[in-house]
């Protein structure tokens, strides 16, 4: 039987979930705290960690990445939060998966069984594999002068940190991610809070307008941020050299 460390703060969705998985084999120990799941993983040396993002004391991005360098098992998100930033971070971080909370138990299952089959601790070479002892390279996004390190979500602009809000940073990452591409404003909406454009909300252009000016771009002929009209904005990969 394999074993899982299975940190989530909701007791309802820790025990069903945990409930469906002792019928297949896999026996989980539940965790509440983000800040107590270290200790936790580390007695227990389970085969899988699976983690939610929204935890008291420590969220789940964080603990993924604090615990990489410790601990060589596969990391699995699981969340309510369906965004591609967090998708990508959490990847960055170190997670092997990130999964949504409404995907089918059946689903769920399959999947951790594949990354439990390719565990370098629980899988079938494991005893070839030696431990992990570095953490994961976690690349920073680079165009010209600009960097983006979504690790410690901060960025500089030439020789200058340039102070951001989270909200900003998670724009500006949704749109770097995609450069060289429109990203309309539904699809900004729906990746950064969830929701669908209406065609009244101005949300997105206030913030746009709001980035470009921390990152120097020209208000009136916007050249790094370029807006598309009636289609939404695009990244300019090019544009970022002094």
């Amino acid at each position: 039987m394999s074993k899982i460390v299975f940190v989530e703060d909701d007791p309802e969705v820790g025990q069903l979930i945990a409930a469906w998985l002792g019928k297949h084999d896999i026996d989980t120990v539940i965790e509440s705290r983000g800040d107590r799941a270290e200790e936790t993983i580390l007695r227990e040396q389970p085969d899988l960690v699976l983690l939610d993002i929204m935890l008291p004391g420590k969220d789940g991005m964080t603990l993924c990445r604090d615990l990489r360098p410790q601990w060589p098992g596969p990391i699995v998100l699981l969340t309510s939060l369906d965004s591609d930033m967090n998708h990508i971070l959490s990847l960055e971080l170190g997670a092997c998966d990130y999964i949504l909370k409404t995907t089918p138990p059946p689903v769920l299952l399959a999947r951790l069984r594949l990354h439990l089959r390719q565990s370098p601790i629980s899988g079938p070479t494991s005893k070839q594999v030696q431990p992990s002892s570095t953490l994961l390279p976690h690349r920073p996004l680079r165009f010209g002068t600009l960097c983006i390190d979504p690790v410690n979500r901060q960025v500089t602009l030439g020789m200058q940190d340039v102070s951001l809000s989270s909200a900003d940073f998670d724009l500006l990452w949704e749109l770097a991610t995609h450069a060289g591409h429109i990203m309309d404003r539904d699809a900004l909406l729906k990746n950064l809070r969830g929701v669908s454009y209406d065609g009244l909300d101005r949300s997105v252009d206030v913030a746009v307008s709001r980035l470009r000016k921390k990152l120097g771009d020209s208000a009136a002929e916007p050249f790094r941020i370029k807006t598309v009209r009636n289609k939404g904005y695009l990244f300019a990969p090019h544009a970022w050299e002094p």
